[in-house]
């Protein structure tokens, strides 16, 4: 399908997404959620029309004001959903590790977006032509249950993160914002351990790395995260989301 997003580059003849984009591998194909859910046909039908671009740091899979084209998902790398600070400080409205699947919304109305998506570091991303999007939904009842539950969790995400961006206390603000990353539904793809770096945890949470780095130091002490060589390891979730645990017999 040869409809093209235009991405941030440089020079006059910077290439189009489709331009650099190629057919999935295999491999890459086995890591989406929802293509395992969809009876032999309907993967058969399917598989030839998912692509793969590399982006680079600073592009923009999706931007603010445009058509969609493609339903996008990460095989590799970080992407941050955000507005673009024409009315107002940069909002990040969410981080978006390997294995999330996102702009589903967008599609269903056929609306130009309301965010963008940023390339953090080099990234591996997969797209679903519009109008397969839309075929699968009108055949496929796997399909409609894997997107209503994608919408369903992530209006639950988005309540959470207007309730974090609320918070004084910036252990906590790096706690609910790690969990999210964590999230088993959203996010398949995590696991236990994420590879991030602190400055990009940063971009994500809106603080310095500095006291990024002080809330990850405080975070593991009480034994909720373990920092290792180019990511963090969750150990447990559920207290990364209720943190700070308030104390025993408080209401």
């Amino acid at each position: 399908m040869n409809v093209a997003l235009t991405l941030q580059h440089s020079g006059p003849a910077a290439p189009s997404l489709y331009q650099r984009s190629r057919r999935a591998h295999e491999a890459e194909l086995a890591t989406i959620p929802w293509l395992a859910l969809l009876s032999g046909e309907d993967q058969a039908l399917v598989k030839p029309e998912v692509r793969v671009v590399t982006a680079e740091p600073g592009d923009l899979i999706c931007r603010l004001g445009k058509a969609p084209t493609y339903w996008f998902g990460l095989v590799e790398g970080l992407l941050k959903m955000s507005n673009d600070g024409s009315h107002g400080p940069i909002v990040t409205f969410a981080g978006l590790p390997p294995g999330a699947w996102f702009g589903e919304g967008t599609l269903l109305k056929r609306e130009p977006y309301r965010y963008n998506v940023e390339a953090l570091r080099q990234s591996a991303v997969a797209g679903l032509p519009i109008d397969a999007f839309h075929d699968l939904l009108g055949r496929s009842i796997a399909f409609n249950r894997f997107v209503l539950n994608q919408l369903n969790e992530r209006l639950g995400q988005f309540i959470l993160a207007r309730e974090t961006d609320r918070l004084n206390d910036p252990d906590s603000r790096v706690a609910r914002n790690l969990a999210a990353l964590f999230h088993p539904v959203l996010y398949p793809g995590v696991g236990q351990l994420l590879r991030i770096t602190q400055q990009e945890l940063a971009y994500l949470v809106g603080l310095s790395r500095q006291r990024v780095n002080e809330a990850l130091r405080s975070l593991q002490g009480a034994q909720l995260i373990q920092i290792e060589y180019g990511g963090l390891r969750v150990l447990n979730l559920e207290g990364l989301r209720r943190y700070p645990v308030p104390p025993a017999g408080s209401q």
